[in-house]
């Protein structure tokens, strides 16, 4: 039995080392042998005595030399084991399922429980489960938990054992699954405490601006002016003191802030207020005061915190005032923004609009307008807007239509019919791409996101952009255009338009058709005048009637025809009410040409119904589901479909899911108005 016992590896060449030397003695000793018989002899003896020698010391210690081994081996695995166990790291290692098979003592001191054997960690913590354990060798999982109000980070870490089965004799593994998971744990309570503590000591920069100083200031008394302004700047003053900030005074109506992180983030719970006090604030004052508030958070510098908050101010009043837009190193949060911005009466912006867009027309060839995928009317009517313009300047025009709604199609075609209009006046959008050069110039009308425009490719084709729109803007805009008009009081598309064509040219003058295809855009858009009207939309409709437009064709122009009649009434009756307020209607495999167009109509037909708030209205269409939202002043639809990845203004908006399971769009629905009437956006 002794004689199987083989050492190996350094062990056996260092036992052999001293063979070696024999052969090495016998070598010298014939040399010397050679050299002298009686040296030879003596060298003979010496070689002899310590072959006898080497060899009882090996043949006999070689036993011993095992026998130490194996108590070393025994006394080192003991050794091992404790250290493992008395680690001050957690660690335990798991099966590929979560059960536990060992764990050191301080694990077992983090769970604060004694573990029962062949349980499952989840049970005690259920973020640590099969779902997150990694599934390839060597691959590691890094997350964090809480635990008995201690912050943890598991590293997890899928060790391979291949080959185990075959050497353990108590324990067996399917090949396929010949690894376990070890997972160690750190304690990060503190460091966690300390991050949020410098977090919340960063500043954060702020600008508020009242966003109708001019226009409250007339509404009231010369003599009473100053209290009102007082009454302002203390309101604001005393908030931003609440919260341990400070103000500044910039000029008249505008204000810079500075805060702590910490004070922004009660503000935000707050659901800052501060919007709703001034508009308190009466002091005889026919129009309440609103406020438009950006912040800037920051994680590089200062500088950087206080350019988010420019930004954020400007996107704030590009969205029509009385909302809070808070802009980071993430991404854009907007807060309030429920009241509608009033109108205007001056009309120097759009002057300022239209000279602009005049020298940016007359320093081009080529003229592309293209509005937003599936062109409705105002789009239409806006386009062909901007193409007389452009063509009273002897510039070549061509307008971007990929698809023609029903709706549309009289319009279309009374265009296309019509021989003083050119051949090339519609093109699609790879038509547009070939025409687009240095040369031309697009103008972008009813969107300013480059995502819903008909041709996205083009925005990147030319360096002269101009986006005239009436919709809030949000964080995706158009970055590289020259020229932003964008007027979320407006009503239309074709009610900006037709204020522009006033003042970009004295002779320029529309036709009867161009004239219909306008006012049938503002019709359109304001639900025959019933919403979201100001003065300058019927200064803007007696514009075009003057110039030849036909309030009974374009009324023809609109009807439904009998399919699609029945397909609203068919939407109309699917109608259920949701929290009692919320109509929500469907329609699927309505049969017509555009039911997207039905839907729009649908929705703005539940409002009729009392007691409804908002309606929306899910159709489905080319394998996505569109939604029409409406409503008509409490509810502020267009931070609904925000939330859903649309937009558009507080009384109608739209989005769009990416899929056409209608069950799991109205469920989300109605999950999103659940959580935005939890925090108290609407």
């Amino acid at each position: 039995m002794k004689k199987d016992i083989k050492l190996k590896g350094q062990l056996k060449l260092y036992m052999q080392w001293p063979g070696i030397m024999i052969l090495f003695l016998i070598l010298m000793n014939i040399w010397i042998f050679r050299m002298d018989r009686k040296a030879g002899l003596l060298m003979s003896a010496f070689v002899l005595v310590y072959a006898v020698v080497i060899g009882i010391m090996y043949f006999y210690n070689k036993s011993l030399i095992l026998a130490d081994m194996v108590e070393f081996a025994a006394q080192y695995g003991i050794v091992q084991n404790t250290l493992l166990k008395e680690l001050s790291i957690p660690y335990a290692i798991l099966l590929d399922d979560g059960k536990i098979i060992w764990t050191n003592t301080q694990f077992r001191e983090v769970l604060g429980t004694t573990i029962r054997k062949d349980t499952y960690l989840s049970k005690y913590i259920p973020e640590l489960n099969r779902g997150v354990f990694p599934k390839e060798e060597n691959e590691s999982v890094s997350l964090e938990f809480n635990y008995l109000d201690r912050d943890y980070q598991a590293e997890i870490q899928c060790v391979s054992v291949e080959g185990f089965s075959e050497t353990e004799q108590l324990l067996e593994i399917p090949e396929e699954k010949e690894y376990f998971i070890a997972i160690h744990l750190q304690d990060v309570t503190e460091l966690n405490r300390y991050i949020r503590a410098n977090e919340e000591q960063r500043l954060v920069a702020g600008l508020v601006y009242i966003d109708n100083y001019e226009e409250v200031m007339e509404s009231v008394e010369e003599v009473r002016q100053s209290l009102l302004v007082a009454l302002i700047d203390r309101k604001i003053n005393q908030y931003i003191a609440d919260f341990s900030g400070i103000v500044k005074k910039l000029e008249k109506d505008k204000y810079f802030v500075v805060i702590k992180k910490e004070s922004f983030n009660r503000m935000e719970k707050d659901r800052f207020s501060l919007l709703d006090e001034v508009k308190g604030v009466s002091i005889g004052n026919q129009i309440p005061v609103t406020l438009s508030i950006g912040l800037g958070l920051s994680t590089d510098t200062y500088a950087a915190g206080y350019n988010y908050a420019r930004i954020a101010i400007d996107l704030a009043l590009a969205r029509g005032g009385d909302q809070v837009v808070v802009k980071n190193n993430k991404g854009i949060s907007y807060y309030g923004g429920k009241r509608e911005q009033t109108a205007k009466n001056t009309r120097v912006k759009a002057r300022v609009k239209a000279e602009a867009l005049r020298e940016f027309i007359t320093g081009k060839e080529r003229v592309i307008v293209m509005g937003h995928k599936m062109a409705d009317v105002d789009s239409f009517g806006a386009a062909i807007g901007i193409y007389r313009a452009a063509s009273a300047m002897k510039k070549k025009v061509n307008i971007v239509l990929n698809d023609i709604s029903v709706t549309l199609r009289p319009l279309y075609e009374a265009f296309t019919d019509d021989p003083k209009y050119p051949d090339d006046l519609f093109v699609t959008s790879h038509e547009a791409e070939e025409l687009a050069d240095d040369n031309a110039m697009v103008v972008v009308v009813d969107t300013n996101k480059p995502k819903m425009t008909e041709c996205e490719r083009l925005l990147r084709l030319t360096k002269t952009i101009a986006v005239l729109d009436h919709h809030r803007q949000s964080d995706e805009v158009i970055e590289n255009a020259v020229l932003s008009y964008i007027e979320p009081y407006a009503s239309s598309a074709c009610e900006m338009v037709a204020e522009v064509l006033q003042y970009i040219g004295d002779d320029l003058r529309l036709n009867s058709m161009e004239a219909n295809s306008m006012y049938a855009g503002i019709l359109v858009d304001t639900n025959n005048f019933m919403s979201r009207t100001g003065v300058r939309t019927f200064e803007a409709a007696a514009y075009l009637r003057r110039c030849g437009a036909d309030v009974t064709y374009v009324r023809k122009l609109l009807r439904d025809d009998m399919a699609s009649y029945r397909a609203k009434a068919a939407v109309i009756s699917s109608a259920e009410v949701y929290r009692d307020v919320f109509a929500i209607a469907r329609g699927e495999h309505l049969g017509i040409e555009s039911p997207t167009i039905i839907g729009a109509q649908a929705s703005n037909e539940l409002l009729n119904i009392e007691e409804i708030k908002a309606s929306f209205v899910l159709t489905e269409y080319n394998g996505k589901i569109y939604i029409s939202a409406r409503s008509i002043d409490e509810i502020n639809v267009q931070i609904i479909m925000e939330r859903l990845g649309g937009g558009g203004h507080i009384n109608t908006a739209g989005a769009q899911f990416p899929y056409s399971d209608m069950e799991r769009a109205i469920e989300t629905l109605k999950k999103t108005i659940d959580i935005m009437i939890e925090e108290g956006d609407i």
